[in-house]
């Protein structure tokens, strides 16, 4: 039964770019933390963008890993991304990967 909730949970998530999401005006339902799941998503995806040369959001200091970047502009909370939760009523919640609490 475990397997079939995380099955779900990484099926209720969708990654954007970081100007297509929703303002945040609205009060949100989901928690302000970053879900493991979501996290091995968005380094992934970021770590892809940095390896297809996109700008790089950190000041490196000798890095060449896509992934060390991706997980360095994590921890300094600038990867452009936003996260889509979206809610079993079909509606969606959209969070910067800024917003979001990360714990390693």
């Amino acid at each position: 039964d475990l397997e079939n909730v995380e099955d779900d949970d990484q099926e209720n998530v969708q990654i954007l770019p970081a100007g297509e999401g929703q303002q945040a005006n609205q009060k949100r339902i989901t928690t302000p933390y970053m879900t493991k799941y979501e996290r091995a998503r968005v380094l992934g995806t970021r770590a892809l963008q940095i390896a297809m040369c996109a700008p790089v959001m950190v000041e490196l200091e000798g890095e060449t890993d896509p992934l060390q970047i991706a997980m360095k502009e994590l921890k300094s909370r600038k990867i452009p991304i936003i996260i889509r939760r979206y809610l079993p009523d079909g509606s969606y919640e959209d969070w910067g990967c800024d917003e979001l609490i990360i714990t390693d």
